[in-house]
């Protein structure tokens, strides 16, 4: 059964009834996976702060960081039912929406910039409006994910350099095929192992972006960051569609505008917070390299392609159309 009729069957049980479905001050609970310092749960409480200014305190959202209301995938399950408002969310909603697989492609994205051209141009909203119809959650605005880097105890310029590398990669089949084509010998594990498997050597190197290198104490056992820059993401501030339809026309533009301004707030915020984690994993000890990205990409491209489904394939040649 779709969501719209899902929705529709709410609705006619009397479940949703417009404005009726809130009382006169609406509370919306926000729930997200990271801690209280990270800057997504900072962009969380603006959210929070610009709603309560706009509604003139008639809408509350209340902020949970640490997967307090559960994890991302439980969220995501409980906006479909109605029981939970909003969360922040990316490329896991392809376990419904496919088209959500385009939010994390290795390669496909070679500057923050056409990164910003694709999130919020025609192939953006395409995405948007299969989450909407296939997953009921309705992204309300998108922020950047820093790179994905490839640390080891050793530089690594080119993909030769990899030559059956034992690197731990998330289990995301399109990231093993990716490595594996560039010549490394990747292995899924989950996060919580990653460090004694560093610290014990059965893994030599990690690839995820700076923030979580640095706040899972990545640089006590690895020396050195290549940056391959080889995923560039987003992920979206998203309401339940359940909850979107409850609001009346009034407070879904003052939840639309608080998110768009949210937005440029977490990009400012974004771009401060890679330059000073930086800063803070070479006063740390850790060297950073520059790789020959040009090689990486031209040697992960054909896999890229041929690791999506066909629906997807016209679309990600479309997005490597753009580079520049």
């Amino acid at each position: 059964m779709n969501f719209k009729t899902v929705l529709a069957a709410a609705i006619t049980a009397g479940a949703l009834t417009g404005t009726a479905a809130f009382a006169q001050d609406t509370v919306l609970r926000l729930g997200h996976l990271a801690n209280e310092q990270n800057i997504w749960n900072k962009a969380a409480m603006k959210f929070a702060d610009e709603v309560a200014e706009l509604s003139e305190g008639r809408i509350a959202v209340e902020v949970y960081p640490n997967d307090t209301l559960g994890s991302e995938v439980d969220l995501i399950n409980g906006m479909q039912l109605g029981t939970a408002d909003m969360t922040i969310t990316g490329e896991t909603l392809q376990n419904w929406a496919p088209m959500a697989a385009l939010l994390a492609l290795p390669y496909a994205y070679t500057s923050l910039e056409q990164m910003d051209e694709v999130a919020s141009g025609p192939i953006g909203k395409e995405i948007e409006q299969q989450i909407i119809e296939k997953a009921g959650v309705r992204p309300l605005a998108y922020f950047a994910r820093g790179p994905r880097e490839l640390s080891a105890n050793r530089e690594i310029t080119t993909p030769d350099d990899l030559n059956g590398l034992k690197l731990r990669v998330p289990n995301v089949p399109l990231f093993l095929k990716v490595w594996q084509t560039l010549g490394a010998q990747p292995t899924p594990m989950a996060f919580s192992e990653v460090f004694t498997s560093l610290q014990n050597g059965t893994i030599e190197a990690q690839e995820n972006p700076l923030s979580l290198v640095r706040s899972a104490n990545f640089n006590e056992v690895q020396s050195t960051i290549n940056l391959t820059n080889h995923v560039r993401s987003w992920i979206y501030l998203a309401i339940s569609e359940l909850t979107w339809e409850g609001l009346s026309e009034e407070d879904q533009a003052v939840v639309a505008e608080a998110a768009k301004r949210t937005q440029t707030y977490e990009r400012s915020l974004f771009l401060e917070n890679e330059t000073e984690i930086r800063a803070d994993l070479e006063q740390k000890g850790v060297t950073f390299h520059e790789v020959d990205e040009a090689a990486f990409a031209a040697k992960a491209r054909d896999a890229v392609i041929g690791g999506v489904s066909d629906d997807l394939r016209p679309t990600v040649e479309q997005i490597f159309a753009m580079q520049h």
